[in-house]
């Protein structure tokens, strides 16, 4: 069972910010769209970390009162979470960001993706890639237990890294001088971060399959994906990843 949480904060990448599912839905300010500076004004809280603390009833009526802060009252949100954030930005930036705090706190992570992107442009030769890969699932290994050493009255929502290509490795706007992805990469990451998630404190959310089917395979109207930049999350996509954490935290809350 799932302690009372007083505190939630979520860190990682663009899977966990507010920009794009707001420029998706058209909920954003001007300013913020031309600029992409989510300090120049408004930007609706309909990100993934920002609808898992406070649904919008309004636009997601059937998630009424599952959202954190109905099921924790009190609880308080800090999202530290960064566009195009790697391992690296969310241990020497966010988690520095971090609010003293020593009450029960949930932590989502979301992170890993850039990284694998990043080697990915550099078109390496496949044992340099391989190397890399190692490489990362490293960083991601020494962030999580800083995590747990920074903040050790929380439980830790690894989630994995979804997949636009649906498998096919090919992401239309993205890395297309590369030619097809290699995603036994990602595959390989992704099978790290899952093997992270071994008890009560750590949990894996996988939003790889979740999202499997909802990329670059699914018609346009159906894709969780912001249709400008197939690899950040649509409006769609964010409610997505939220009911999925949502499940891992009634799962972990119902078990023995």
């Amino acid at each position: 069972m799932l302690p009372f949480f007083t505190r939630y904060v979520a860190l990682g990448d663009s899977m966990s910010i507010d920009l794009y599912p707001a420029l998706d839905a058209g909920e954003i300010d001007v300013a913020v769209a031309l600029e992409r500076d989510t300090h120049a004004g408004r930007v609706a809280p309909l990100g993934a970390a920002s609808l898992l603390y406070q649904n919008d009833d309004a636009r997601h009526p059937e998630s009424q009162g599952e959202e954190l802060n109905a099921r924790y009252p009190g609880i308080r949100f800090q999202n530290l979470a960064l566009d195009g954030a790697t391992i690296g930005d969310v241990f020497g930036e966010q988690l520095l960001a971090l609010e003293d705090d020593s009450g029960p706190t949930l932590v989502t992570l979301t992170a890993g993706g850039n990284d694998l992107l990043s080697a990915m442009a550099n078109r390496p030769r496949a044992s340099l890639l391989e190397s890399i890969g190692q490489e990362v699932m490293a960083a991601y290994d020494f962030l999580v237990a800083s995590i747990r050493r920074d903040v050790p009255d929380s439980v830790i929502v690894l989630t994995s890294i979804y997949d636009p290509s649906d498998g096919t490795g090919r992401i239309p706007g993205v890395l297309e001088g590369v030619g097809v992805l290699p995603l036994h990469v990602l595959d390989a990451m992704n099978a790290h971060i899952r093997s992270l998630a071994d008890d009560d404190v750590v949990l894996f959310a996988d939003a790889h399959a979740w999202f499997l089917g909802h990329g670059v395979s699914a018609p346009e109207a159906e894709r969780w994906y912001w249709r400008r930049s197939l690899v950040e999350p649509s409006a769609a996509g964010a409610d997505g990843l939220r009911r999925l954490w949502l499940s891992v935290l009634d799962a972990a809350d119902s078990a023995p």
